[in-house]
């Protein structure tokens, strides 16, 4: 694991193995945050994995942690960009009758809720998660965090793997949406053409599990050319937004298949951030 989700995070103690119910952490900085602090956490569930360890851990009411091997993955005190990356892809296939979203892991929930948030009441929207008590965790003890967005109607829940799921599509069950919000976005690791979620097979893949509008939206640690670069080679458009103002601003990418109608970016360009309009603006000022 290269990429830890929206952290700069040093280890936690206690996370040798599933042993033991109370555990410290030793320093944390992030986005929900300050300096280290000593209240202790409550580990409430904990299973092995390849990676190590894997646990759910709480201290106060709504305050959550999700770590594996001693990493911290995820916090229930700053998903801004788990928000981002669903409602970003879901707020561009408005107006679909009957919509398909597709999301590719669970974490804490909030990336569904989102979804959920933005699409009408017809629409049918999965989630595929590996872990099935990543699954058992949000419909128990973090269910009020996302007001029990597995107990809606319109989510299916798929144990297994997203790349599998998205290589099987069929015509017919072809997806509005398809949604990444994996604790690794594309990075340095991730540039060989067989990997299975940002390689070029992969982007292959997903443009053909699309619809004509289809939109496909990837969380992402940083801005990655190389990553870009292969969604252009499979035939994307894409706009590359770092949303929110403060803290740490993951940015998400928002993708389209080329020439296709509703694709919003120009194909191999993206289109300027705020922030650099604003700069392009000035430098285009005449001076009085």
């Amino acid at each position: 694991m290269s990429t830890l989700r929206a952290f700069n995070v040093e280890r936690v103690a206690g996370s040798a193995g599933c042993h033991g119910s109370v555990t410290t952490l030793v320093a944390e900085r992030s986005a929900g945050y300050g300096a280290a602090m000593a209240k202790p956490w409550t580990t409430l569930a904990c299973v092995s994995t390849d990676e190590g360890p894997l646990e759910l851990r709480q201290r106060d009411l709504d305050d959550f942690l999700i770590v594996v091997g001693g990493r911290v993955l995820m916090s229930s005190r700053a998903h801004r960009s788990e928000i981002e990356v669903a409602s970003l892809a879901c707020q561009r296939v408005r107006g679909v009758v009957a919509p398909r979203v597709l999301i590719g892991g669970l974490g804490m929930g909030y990336t569904l809720r989102a979804a959920l948030d933005e699409c009408p009441a017809d629409a049918t929207v999965w989630v595929a998660e590996l872990n099935a008590d990543v699954v058992a965790w949000c419909r128990g003890p973090l269910a009020p965090l996302t007001k029990d967005a597995l107990a809606d109607p319109r989510v299916r829940v798929h144990v297994g793997d997203v790349a599998k799921l998205i290589r099987e599509t069929s015509r017919s069950e072809r997806w509005d949406a398809i949604i990444l919000d994996l604790y690794e976005g594309p990075h340095a690791a991730s540039q060989s053409t067989r990997d299975p979620f940002y390689g070029a097979g992969a982007l292959d893949s997903t443009r053909t599990a699309l619809t004509d509008r289809g939109v496909f939206s990837v969380w992402s640690e940083e801005r990655d050319a190389h990553f870009e670069r292969r969604l252009n080679k499979s035939g994307f458009d894409f706009e590359y937004v770092r949303g929110g103002r403060g803290g740490r601003r993951h940015p998400v990418y928002i993708a389209r298949p080329a020439g296709r109608r509703g694709s919003s970016a120009s194909h191999g360009r993206h289109p300027l951030h705020r922030s650099e309009r604003s700069k392009r603006d000035a430098r285009a000022k005449p001076k009085k």
